[in-house]
C-alpha cells in the first residue's frame, strides 16, 4: 500500500480522498490554486502546495506542476478525482514515466475508451449492443448527410473526446445536421482540443443508465449495479439514483454482465462507469466509458456498502479485489442531488460568491459530501457545484420523502443554488412514478 498519495484536483473530490487515504493510513499531499488558498479542507492533507493562478488552465491543469508538486512531496501515486486532468491519457503517461502510479487504467486502456469511436468497437468486440452510429470520424457534411438519410432522423452528432454534453448536437433535418455539425466541432476543439465527431441515431425520450464497474491487475472484474441518470439539463447530470425504475432484472443482470465483458475486452484496471440509454422499449445501447471516478459514486457506494475511493487505491496498489460477484448485494434505494451554485430561474445563471450561512442537514440515512462550509467563496472559475446530498432508505417512496425533508434542512445563504428546482422535481408525480427520461426536467420545468 502507498506511503504518499497526492491529489490532483479540488473542493468535493479532493475532500473525499483525503479522507479515504486518512482512514487508510495514508498520508495525503493536497495541490491548489490562488482561488482554492485557504480552503479549509486543505488543513486536513498533511501538505498542500500551490500550483498557478486561478484560471483553470495555469494550475489544475497544467501537468509540469502537478507532477513538481508530487516529486517535492515524495508521494508514490496521484489520485486524478474527476475532471481536469482525469481522463487525460498524456498525464497518466507522464505521471507513469515519473514512477509514479495514476490511479486509474492505463494510458493505453484510457485512450482507447476515451476515443468514443473507438469504445464503440470494443464495445462491439465484446458483444454489447450499441446505437447504430456512423462507422467512424465524420469529416464533411456530405458524409453527416449520407448517414442521416441512411438510418432517418433524428441524429445526435457527439464528440470522440466529448464528455459534460459538450460537442454533442440533435439534428432533425438536413439544414439543422449542417448548422449543428460544425458547432459541435467548434465546441469540441474549443474543450478538448479535438474538433473530431461521428454521428448516432437519436433515440428519443430514453433513460440514461450507467454500470459501475471494478477490475483488479488480477483478471477479476466485478459490476456494482447501476444508477439512474435521466434527470438531467442539457445532458448536464441533476439527479441519480439506485437502482432504476426502467430496467428489469433480466435487463439489469444483463447490463451488469455487459459492462464487465466491455470492460475486460479493453484490458481495464481500476474504477470505471459504462454508460447506457434505454429506450422505450427496454431495450439499452452502451453509449460511452467514464475512465474515472464519476460525481455520483456515493450513490453506488451506499445500495453495496463498498468504498469506491478505497477500492481504486488498493487496485492501483496491485490488490487483488476482496469479494466476487457473489458477494455484492444491492441493498435499498439511494439518491443524489447535486447541489449547484446555479439560478434555476435565471437559465441556470452560475451563482459565484460568499457563503453567509451554511447548514447542513443529518439525521438517518443522510450524507452531505462537501468543501462549502459558511464563509466560504465559491469561485467563478470552476464547474459551479458545491456539494452533494445523498440519501439512503429502504425503499425508493421513503428515499424521496428523506431527500425533501433534508432539501428543506440544507441553507445555503448568500448565493444561488439549485436546490429549490430539486425540490420541485421529487414533488412532481412524473417523478414519483418513474415516468421521466433524460428530457424530463427540460420539458417540464423549462418549456418556454
Amino acid at each position: 500500500m502507498y506511503e504518499r498519495i497526492l491529489i490532483a484536483n479540488r473542493g468535493e473530490i479532493a475532500l473525499r480522498v483525503i479522507r479515504a487515504c486518512r482512514e487508510l493510513g495514508i498520508g495525503t499531499v493536497a495541490v491548489y490554486s490562488e482561488a482554492d488558498r485557504g480552503a479549509h479542507y486543505l488543513d486536513l492533507a498533511d501538505e498542500a502546495y500551490c500550483i498557478g493562478p486561478a484560471k483553470a488552465a495555469d494550475s489544475y491543469l497544467k501537468i509540469a506542476s502537478i507532477i513538481s508538486a508530487a516529486e517535492v512531496g515524495n508521494v508514490q501515486a496521484i489520485h486524478p478525482g474527476y475532471g481536469f486532468l482525469a481522463e487525460n491519457a498524456h498525464f497518466n503517461e507522464v505521471c507513469r514515466s515519473c514512477k509514479i502510479d495514476f490511479i486509474g487504467p492505463s494510458p493505453e486502456a484510457m485512450a482507447q475508451l476515451g476515443d468514443k469511436n473507438s469504445a464503440r468497437s470494443i464495445a462491439r468486440a465484446a458483444g454489447v449492443p450499441v446505437v447504430p452510429g456512423s462507422d467512424g470520424l465524420i469529416n464533411s457534411e456530405e458524409e453527416a448527410l449520407r448517414f442521416a438519410h441512411e438510418v432517418g432522423f433524428p441524429v445526435l452528432i457527439k464528440a470522440v473526446a466529448g464528455g459534460g454534453g459538450k460537442g454533442m448536437r440533435v439534428a432533425s433535418n438536413d439544414l439543422a445536421l449542417k448548422s449543428s455539425l460544425q458547432q459541435a466541432q467548434a465546441e469540441a476543439e474549443a474543450a478538448f482540443g479535438n474538433g473530431a465527431v461521428y454521428l448516432e441515431k437519436y433515440v428519443q425520450h430514453p433513460r440514461h443508465v450507467e454500470v459501475q464497474v471494478l477490475a483488479d491487475g488480477h483478471g477479476n472484474a466485478v459490476h456494482l449495479w447501476e444508477r439512474d441518470c435521466s434527470v438531467q439539463r442539457r445532458h448536464q447530470k441533476l439527479i441519480e439514483e439506485s437502482p432504476s425504475t426502467s430496467v428489469s432484472a433480466e435487463t439489469r443482470a444483463e447490463m451488469g454482465e455487459a459492462a464487465k465483458r466491455l470492460i475486460l475486452q479493453a484490458g481495464y484496471q481500476n474504477a470505471a462507469t459504462v454508460e447506457f440509454i434505454v429506450d422505450s422499449e427496454g431495450k439499452y445501447y452502451f453509449i460511452e466509458v467514464n475512465a474515472r471516478i464519476q460525481v455520483e459514486h456515493p450513490v453506488t457506494e451506499m445500495v453495496t456498502g463498498i468504498d469506491l475511493i478505497k477500492a481504486q487505491i488498493a487496485i492501483a496498489s496491485g490488490e487483488p479485489l476482496p469479494f466476487t460477484q457473489d458477494d455484492i448485494k444491492s441493498s435499498g434505494h439511494a439518491i443524489e442531488c447535486r447541489i449547484n451554485a446555479e439560478d434555476p430561474a435565471r437559465n441556470f445563471q452560475p451563482s459565484p460568491g460568499r457563503i453567509e450561512r451554511l447548514i447542513v442537514p443529518g439525521g438517518f440515512g443522510v450524507r452531505f459530501d462537501s468543501h462549502a462550509h459558511s464563509g466560504y467563496v465559491v469561485p467563478p472559475y470552476y464547474d459551479s457545484m458545491i456539494g452533494k446530498l445523498i440519501v439512503h432508505q429502504p425503499t425508493r417512496e421513503e428515499a424521496i420523502a428523506c431527500m425533501l425533508r433534508a432539501l428543506a434542512e440544507l441553507r445555503v445563504d448568500g448565493i444561488k443554488t439549485v436546490a429549490p428546482l430539486h425540490q420541485e422535481i421529487l414533488s412532481h408525480s412524473a417523478f414519483a412514478e418513474g415516468r421521466i427520461d433524460t428530457t424530463f426536467v427540460e420539458r417540464t420545468f423549462m418549456a418556454g
